[in-house]
């Protein structure tokens, strides 16, 4: 029987429809038909070879989770059981051509005269971008709380790690001056390893003050391609063999304003992470590339992969999932995340492909003539001195072990507790001065506000500034000022005589 013009007009409609339509018979869901947008949406044709029982698998629809939906819980065989309209929005296209659709469906149970349940008719909605939005939305939101979170905790972590630098400071100097002086080989030996274990100190509370992010100051130019070229040298020697390491030096130009120690750091802990979780080996690979004009590190693994239930955590001071004899102190990645964030980077944990884990870092080139510094050379004996030095130093203890080991490399000092202090000493006494060593975090004035004070008087006399840490803009302001050398807390009597001695004969560089 051919169709009534009312039939025809109802066909044209729904087939014009932006709404996918789909009607099966009931019970068994023989297919009587279906619309354009219901073949645009499921990337084929109806299919009227399957029924009941039998959908999910041929029209590729899996839940959230990837997992092929299950066929109790379809539409079709729901709205069947409970004789009602019935909504679900947890369906996921895997379509043939790789495209992966959301779909909400509404599926309405047709009867007849007699209350018969005749047919059910499914109408798709395709959801995809309200999905990708909410989901955006939802990332978005989970990285600005973490960012507040770990803002918080870094400046926690931050003042912990001043106050340890204090502490760290006298006894490296205190260690180091009195070894310089004993006669004896085994106390030599012992305050030798007092100043071994304050320079262990003294890397955890570098490594904190990297996860609090402080802002510093990089006058060199890294490549990337180079960090990597010398850490894959190294761990081709250290790492289990069973790990293959791929090395894909993709970037053409892979320069950073960063420091080299440093970054080596990062990529050592992202590759321990890595090591740890392939216990039975894998594949490792270090690559460098460029997008969007911004340099691109990435460490990837083919290892177990990050639980997503606590990837919003791995970044977290202490937090750590390896126990046993893998246990580790959870500040590898809180480390590398401060790090990276003081080089104006990012860095996210993504899932590998096909398997493992992927950690994304990314960086701003070096701007152009940016100066490549030489490193300091290990090993290089104290430089004795002499002239009057004048101390500036609040914390009592940092400033008496820096007072002897001033004296003990043949300085006359003049220790000072604060800035008001120091420049009245200045004022009397900036004619008969060799140099100024000033801590740049004080109360009263501060660092800077001391030297601009002192600069008034006399600007000829030369500066080596210590602390722990100085941001962006206190160095700015030192630069302006002329001060030529900085000197990081915690230090032993060999860094500080050699940075004294240059600053006093000009051959430090300016900040």
């Amino acid at each position: 029987m051919s169709p009534t013009f009312e039939e025809t007009v109802i066909a044209t409609l729904a087939e014009d429809l932006p709404v996918g339509v789909w009607v099966a018979r009931a019970p068994d869901g023989a297919f009587v038909y279906a619309n354009r947008t219901f073949a645009d949406i499921m990337g084929m044709d109806p299919r009227a070879d399957v029924a009941v029982g039998e959908y999910a698998q041929p029209y590729g629809i899996y839940d959230l989770e990837g997992r092929l939906y299950a066929e109790e819980k379809l539409p079709f065989v729901r709205a069947l059981a409970e004789r009602k309209t019935v909504m679900v929005d947890d369906l996921v296209i895997h379509r043939h051509d790789g495209r992966r659709v959301h779909v909400r469906a509404f599926a309405k149970p047709v009867f007849d005269a007699a209350d018969t349940l005749t047919h059910v008719i499914i109408c798709f909605f395709d959801i995809t971008t309200e999905v990708e939005a909410k989901r955006g939305r939802a990332e978005s939101e989970a990285r600005l709380h973490l960012a507040q979170r770990m803002e918080a905790v870094g400046k926690l972590a931050g003042g912990i790690a001043h106050d340890f630098n204090n502490l760290l400071t006298v006894i490296r100097s205190l260690a180091s001056t009195m070894a310089a002086s004993e006669p004896s080989a085994e106390r030599r030996e012992s305050f030798r390893m007092i100043d071994e274990v304050g320079e262990r100190a003294m890397q955890l509370t570098r490594g904190l003050l990297g996860f609090a992010g402080r802002k510093q100051k990089f006058p060199a130019a890294v490549s990337l391609n180079v960090v990597l070229g010398k850490m894959a040298q190294l761990l081709e020697r250290t790492l289990d063999k069973r790990i293959e390491l791929v090395l894909e030096l993709q970037a053409r130009s892979s320069e950073i304003a960063g420091d080299l120690s440093q970054l080596e750091q990062v990529v050592m802990n992202l590759v321990v992470n890595a090591r740890d979780a392939m216990p039975d080996g894998g594949r490792l690979t270090l690559r460098t590339r460029e997008r969007d004009g911004r340099v691109l590190l990435e460490v990837a693994d083919t290892g177990v992969g990050i639980d997503p239930a606590i990837r919003h955590r791995i970044f977290e001071p202490y937090f750590t999932t390896k126990g046993g004899r893998e246990a580790g102190t959870g500040l590898g990645l809180a480390t590398a995340y401060g790090i990276v964030e003081s080089h104006r980077g990012t860095i996210e944990a993504l899932d590998g492909e096909p398997r493992g884990t992927l950690m994304r870092l990314s960086f701003p080139h070096a701007a152009p003539g940016t100066l490549r510094m030489t490193p300091p050379e290990p090993g290089r004996p104290m430089e004795a001195g002499a002239g009057l030095v004048l101390l500036v130093e609040d914390e009592k203890l940092v400033r008496v072990a820096t007072f002897r080991a001033l004296k003990q490399l043949g300085y006359d000092v003049v220790a000072c507790a604060d800035g008001d202090e120091a420049v009245d000493v200045y004022r009397a006494r900036h004619h008969e001065l060799e140099a100024v060593v000033l801590d740049l975090v004080m109360p009263k004035l501060s660092g800077v506000e001391t030297i601009e004070a002192m600069r008034e008087i006399d600007d000829g006399v030369p500066v080596l500034l210590t602390s722990g840490y100085a941001s962006d803009d206190e160095l700015k302001q030192l630069r302006a000022l002329g001060v030529r050398a900085f000197l990081n807390k915690p230090y032993d009597i060999g860094e500080l005589s050699r940075a004294l001695a240059e600053v006093i004969s000009g051959a430090a560089d300016v900040l």
